[in-house]
């Protein structure tokens, strides 16, 4: 139960006739051409990601100063 090929050709006859050739040129150039542009900017992102990221020494650390409260008052007065 598959569209068959008259009835693609009957669809393309009826696209042509509405649009004519060179607007559906237009229409085509312009769709390759973001095509194309997504293409590059995908390679471009690839291109970054390879890149070798910093790499930290094993010496070096990071510390976080705080401190920490803790509000035992609610948690008191409902085991009372």
């Amino acid at each position: 139960m598959g569209i068959s090929m008259w009835q693609l050709l009957i669809v393309l006859l009826i696209i042509v006739l509405l649009f004519g050739t060179k607007k559906l040129k237009n229409i085509g150039g312009d769709l390759g051409g973001a095509v194309k542009g997504f293409k590059k900017a995908m390679s471009d992102g690839e291109s970054e990601e390879d890149k070798e990221p910093k790499k930290l020494s094993q010496n070096e650390s990071r510390t976080i100063e705080g401190s920490v409260e803790r509000n035992d008052a609610k948690t008191e007065s409902k085991h009372s």
